[in-house]
């Protein structure tokens, strides 16, 4: 008997998730000019505002994706997209900076556990062999969607205004999350569609991972968790710049006309669409070639020293294409290692990959917080939009070090 593929439309589903988040996240900063115009925001009232949903997702991660674990992602992501619809829509109705403010932050505090329920999903259905593809698969979905959105969003502004444009991204969470509750089981064995064969490849690929990890929260104090969470700041970091200030730096430091802006605000995601495939592809061929701790651990060592590497030669001037072309260069080597990021939150996790991924993107959105503040500040201070390039090449340099420390390799039953 030959396998069913239940377990890829699982992925599908996952992959479309992504997407609806990237649509969603992205927005906002195509329209900032518009919304800051039009509300009286000044540049640091506008970073606040981006940050106020970070702050909200960092502060409900970890609760969200223990919640996952215990009562099924089925329940729990229905939920989170229907709440973060729900703001996407409510953005639309702010009167003024402080309506703002709140809106963005329930919408964080919502989507919070989106992603470690989407791994906790994959540690279910996933065997280890396909995992670092699956999750490759996941990102590139959403970065996909993450690079696309500058344009959509600029021709929808071109017939909307910026309040009707988040009112129709808000209908997109609310298909998925009833197709979602509709179909999806939180067990392979549940889904009628599963045949015997497939669920065997399931549970066989699955085996070692569920003898280690009690779920219990003692994990998070692992010297290879705290190193896993560390090495991820840099990418949140990295990455909230890419949905925050890259439009204005193009625009303000480069010279960019309002054309090549659509382009090149979306080209680091849309290179890291390439960045997360080969990236999921390259981890599981080097865990099969070398083993665990070479596969994952070499990604990230690699990919983050190329990235500061670039990031560095962007701050250090040459053309505006160069200088847009490096930053895409070094937003997708980052990119490149989410999925052994996350699949070694797996690997390391077990039955509590959860909330191990959940702490580790904690950590990223603490660095995705601080990331378009620290910006406003240092350019409001200084007038030089290079030097918040100096700091991510700098913190690019930092996760590849910590990398060299990571051990992916299972914990122990007592984690």
């Amino acid at each position: 008997m030959r396998p069913t593929h239940v377990r890829f439309k699982v992925v599908a589903f996952a992959v479309a998730l992504a997407g609806v988040t990237y649509f969603d996240r992205v927005c906002i900063s195509t329209l900032a000019p518009e919304i800051m115009r039009d509300l009286g925001l000044d540049r640091v009232q506008m970073s606040f505002v981006f940050s106020a949903f970070t702050l909200a997702y960092a502060l409900f991660e970890i609760p969200t994706a223990w919640w996952g674990q215990k009562v099924g992602t089925r329940k729990v992501l229905t939920r989170i997209v229907l709440w973060w619809s729900a703001f996407t829509a409510a953005t639309g109705f702010a009167g003024g900076y402080h309506s703002l403010l709140a809106t963005r932050f329930l919408f964080g505090a919502g989507e919070a556990g989106a992603w470690p329920n989407a791994t906790r999903t994959f540690s279910r259905w996933i065997p280890l062999s396909e995992r670092g593809k699956v999750q490759g698969i996941f990102f590139m979905g959403a970065h996909l969607a993450g690079g696309v959105t500058p344009a959509l969003v600029t021709a929808l502004a071109a017939v909307l205004t910026w309040r009707q444009v988040f009112w129709v991204l808000g209908l997109l969470g609310v298909a998925w999350s009833t197709a979602w509750y509709r179909w999806f089981r939180d067990e392979p064995g549940e889904h009628p569609a599963v045949n015997e064969a497939e669920l065997e490849l399931i549970l066989k690929g699955r085996t070692s991972e569920e003898e280690h990890g009690s779920g219990g929260w003692a994990i998070l104090l692992r010297p290879r968790v705290i190193l896993l969470c560390l090495a991820y700041v840099s990418n949140s970091y990295g990455f909230y710049f890419l949905i925050t200030w890259l439009p204005s730096y193009l625009e303000r430091q480069r010279g960019f006309e309002k054309g090549a802006l659509g382009l090149f605000a979306g080209l680091p995601l849309l290179l890291s669409v390439v960045a997360d495939l080969t990236g999921g592809m390259a981890t599981d061929a080097l865990v099969r070639r070398f083993g665990l701790r070479a596969g994952r651990a070499g990604i990230g060592v690699s990919a983050y020293a190329i990235a500061a590497a670039a990031m560095l030669a962007a701050a250090l001037g040459g053309g505006f294409v160069m200088s847009a072309v490096l930053i895409s260069i070094a937003a997708a080597a980052s990119m490149f290692t989410l999925a052994a990021s996350w699949a070694a939150c797996i690997d390391v996790g077990g039955r509590s990959s959860g909330v191990v991924s959940a702490a580790m993107n904690t950590m990223g959105q603490i660095g995705g917080v601080l990331s378009p503040i620290v910006l406003a500040m240092l350019v409001e201070r200084f007038d030089d939009w290079s030097l918040p390039l100096y700091v991510m090449a700098a913190l690019y340099a930092a996760s590849s070090i910590c990398w060299l420390f990571v051990d992916p390799r299972p914990l122990q039953a007592e984690a």
